[in-house]
């Protein structure tokens, strides 16, 4: 049974910075794509930032410059570290990543719970 868990999210003023973190557990052959999404009231869920297994990144123009992304592949960990947050940052944020439970299984997308953010202005 994979598991996604998220942490560190909370209530923080506008221009304050916060860092979340996210655990993948389970049986895990491999982990390709890992990221972080976001979902305001009222809104879809869009991407934040992605990042691949071998470094590669992507961040939405609206969080370009603030936030950034980062892994650890042998503690399989995803992190988003944010900095000078808006109150438009506010939503719930869900981590995600692709990967395989065992060699011969294709990959699959899960899902965390969800951690929620808060700015207040």
């Amino acid at each position: 049974q994979v598991q996604l868990v998220e942490s560190g999210g909370g209530l923080v003023q506008a221009g304050g910075s916060l860092r979340l973190s996210c655990a993948a557990s389970g049986i895990i052959f491999v982990i390709n794509d890992m990221g972080w999404y976001r979902q305001a009231p009222g809104k879809q869920r869009e991407s934040v930032a992605t990042i691949t297994s071998g470094g590669r990144i992507n961040y939405a123009d609206s969080v370009e410059g603030r936030f950034t992304i980062s892994r650890d592949n042998a503690k399989k960990m995803v992190y988003l570290q944010m900095s000078s947050l808006k109150p438009e940052d506010t939503g719930v944020y869900y981590c995600n990543a692709d990967l395989r439970v065992t060699q011969i299984e294709p990959y699959r997308t899960y899902w965390g719970q969800g951690t929620q953010v808060t700015v207040s202005s």
